[in-house]
């Protein structure tokens, strides 16, 4: 498929759409209401939403607060993956996949956090503020080898 955006081209944002689709799998193949099910539905959706949004800001405190938001809703999806475990509406080894989907989502988001100067004690871009292009699928490629 072509790329029109930039986000488009991270292996990030196209491993967070592999997921969305795997995560539509389960909810459709889980028939009971619960509150974990309706969350599992939001989370995965706001993690591509804000890889996007943050690899389209020019700022690098704006970008790192988006790809900080998307790793949270990765974490939030792993917990509420837990929870329907919890409640016996899927099995641990169901949900093994989509775990490690996640952990590699995650990795990813730390990468790109890392190359703005992200500052993980403080919450904050440590470096200099300058605008700067988006991430390419190149300078994603090189930061996912450190």
């Amino acid at each position: 498929m072509k790329a029109y955006f930039d986000h488009e081209k991270l292996n990030v944002y196209q491993v967070s759409l592999t997921f969305n689709e795997w995560v539509g799998e389960l909810l459709t193949s889980i028939e009971k209401k619960a509150a974990a099910k309706d969350q599992l539905d939001r989370a995965p959706t706001s993690i591509p939403l804000n890889i996007a949004e943050g690899n389209g800001k020019f700022s690098k405190r704006d970008r790192a607060r988006f790809f900080d938001v998307a790793r949270g809703s990765a974490l939030e999806a792993a917990a509420s993956l837990d929870v329907l475990v919890s409640g016996k509406l899927t099995t641990k080894t169901e949900i093994i996949p989509a775990k490690e989907q996640l952990v590699q989502i995650v990795n990813m988001l730390i990468g790109l956090l890392k190359r703005l100067g992200y500052d993980f004690e403080s919450g904050t871009v440590i470096v200099r503020e300058e605008a700067d292009s988006t991430f390419s699928f190149e300078q994603e490629q090189e930061q996912e080898k450190e």
